[in-house]
């Protein structure tokens, strides 16, 4: 049952050499478009959190703020 495990896990870490880490160039690649995605993701999710711990105390939330009279 161990070797079985071993075997997968083994298999998943060459099937990701032959595709990633075989060549410099792929791998620097995916290293950048991998940190651009995961900063995208992060600052998704703090926002999304940010926005729900905060709901009615924002500047958008509060109408009498920001609004100018009409000079008509």
């Amino acid at each position: 049952m161990e070797t079985a495990t071993r075997k997968s896990s083994k298999g998943a870490i060459e099937g990701l050499y032959r595709v990633v880490m075989r060549r410099n160039s792929v791998y620097v690649t995916f290293v950048i478009i991998g940190a651009f995605l995961a900063e995208r993701a992060v600052d998704y999710g703090v926002r999304r959190l940010w926005d729900s711990n905060n709901v009615g105390k924002r500047y958008e939330d509060i109408p009498v703020l920001g609004q100018l009279e009409s000079e008509e």
